[in-house]
């Protein structure tokens, strides 16, 4: 069974290669995603993020506040460079609402049997069974890829400039993060790769070892200097590996810069 539908401001695409999965399995994913961009979007006066941004709900429902709990989160773990709530700017928790509710939807085929499927989201992937052969688009060149990656029951996520430009912000600063302009993250859940990924992103230079240096998740970046970043556990075939290596897990730093990094460009 095949899908594709555009929702939250991005196409959607399901591929499940079970038989016999109900149609209404996949209707309920894409109803699910409709309903969280109509209570989520900081884009919509009358969703409840929208709501509660101007004062008029007092208190945030309970999907609403797991989604703010772990933007709270995220924002402690970066010293503030992720952060929903920017000066000048309304409450926009869209980092981690995507991320969140495509993970939530991906489970809902899960409980209605489906074993081995992918759910793409504008470039973001949870992919059940498997191995399934993942794509990470060239940061600079659209009809060139910088890696492939094998992925099994876990999700990918990606951020950089190339399809909304300077859209992810510094917290600290106010201002564009720079030191990256690409960052891939694999973990368990796309709550996680895509958060962590954007957090990353948001950090700048020193964020691809700070995802690194989190729990089950696995990192492939491109700094400005178009040099090559990539985590030891990063699942790519070993004659794809490129780039330098990030130090093991147990020396990993919380933050800082890595220096003696191998020069390899993204178009190697």
């Amino acid at each position: 069974m095949r899908r594709v539908e555009h929702v939250m401001g991005f196409p959607v695409s399901v591929r499940i290669d079970d038989e016999d999965i109900p149609e209404a399995a996949v209707d309920g994913l894409f109803a699910w995603l409709r309903e969280v961009d109509a209570r989520f979007s900081p884009f919509r006066p009358d969703s409840e993020v929208s709501r509660l941004d101007r004062g008029e709900v007092r208190e945030p429902g309970p999907e609403l506040r797991e989604v703010l709990d772990l933007s709270e989160e995220y924002r402690i773990a970066t010293g503030g460079a992720f952060d929903v709530r920017l000066p000048g700017r309304g409450l926009d928790p869209c980092a981690v609402v995507k991320g969140w509710s495509v993970q939530r939807g991906a489970e809902l085929l899960r409980a209605a049997g489906a074993h081995r499927f992918c759910v793409n989201a504008g470039g973001d992937v949870v992919a059940f069974g498997g191995p399934w052969r993942v794509g990470v688009r060239h940061p600079e060149r659209a009809d060139r890829l910088c890696t492939v990656l094998d992925v099994t029951d876990r999700a990918v996520a990606t951020s950089a400039r190339y399809e909304r430009g300077d859209h992810i912000l510094d917290g600290r600063t106010g201002r564009p993060a720079t030191g990256l302009i690409s960052v891939t993250v694999v973990a368990p859940t796309l709550t996680e790769a895509d958060t962590v990924a954007t957090a990353a992103f948001a950090l700048g230079r020193e964020g691809a070892e700070w995802a690194a240096a989190r729990e089950n998740c696995e990192v492939f970046a491109v700094d400005t200097e178009r040099r090559v970043l990539r985590s030891a556990g990063f699942p790519v075939p070993q004659d794809a590996m490129t780039g330098r290596q990030l130090p093991d897990r147990s020396s990993r730093k919380p933050a800082g810069g890595m220096k003696n990094r191998l020069p390899v460009t993204a178009r190697e």
